[in-house]
């Protein structure tokens, strides 16, 4: 039997770091080509230098809905007026191969994912308001309108902190992506994926 992924939820506020701490985590210890990042469906506009089907999968509304209608969502939620959704069957086939997928989604997806298979959870948090605040603002691509909507957003998201398996606070960067990779060796290490991952061995071990 081979060693099945596990499914990892990742959370955070925006401005948190989480994106560039999965892509660090992705570009930099995935030489065995075990960990993917799920690429979800969205109706918002493409960002300078997103892909499609690279970043996210970029759909009409109308093309959402139908996929709704089909069950073809793992979960999806509304966030600041758009679509997001996770594709059901590129997430079980990841998971059969032994890879460890990560979904990048509020707690409100995290909640209906939980409800339909299991999952190791993980929430972002900043050091402080200010840090957070500051971040917004040195990204440069918001108005003082929308980073105000974001911070609200933003409390609002981590009072939810304590319905996930596991805190990181990304004061600094290194420091929190050992943490994340931390967490992921331990669950490899886990009693189900050991006697999956070394069944052959366990058996001569075993043998009377």
């Amino acid at each position: 039997m081979a060693q099945q992924g596990t499914l990892y939820i990742i959370s955070s506020p925006s401005g948190a770091g989480k994106s560039s701490l999965l892509n660090a985590l992705l570009t930099q210890h995935n030489a065995a080509g075990k960990m993917q990042l799920s690429v979800s469906h969205t109706t918002r506009a493409t960002r300078p230098g997103e892909e499609h089907g690279v970043h996210y999968h970029f759909v009409k509304v109308e093309e959402f809905k139908a996929l709704i209608e089909r069950g073809d969502f793992l979960e999806w939620a509304e966030v600041f007026g758009n679509y997001y959704g996770t594709s059901r069957a590129a997430i079980e086939a990841c998971l059969a191969q032994g890879i460890d997928v990560f979904l990048d989604i509020d707690w409100q997806g995290a909640r209906q994912i939980r409800e339909l298979m299991p999952t190791k959870s993980i929430f972002i948090l900043p050091p402080s308001r200010e840090e957070l605040e500051r971040r917004l603002i040195g990204r440069g691509q918001d108005s003082a309108e929308v980073i105000k909507g974001r911070m609200e957003k933003a409390i609002a998201e981590m009072v939810h902190y304590d319905e996930y398996d596991y805190v990181i606070i990304n004061e600094d960067f290194d420091q929190a992506l050992f943490q994340l990779r931390a967490v992921i060796e331990c669950q490899r290490l886990e009693m189900r994926q050991q006697q999956q991952a070394q069944q052959n061995l366990l058996k001569q071990l075993l043998a009377e």
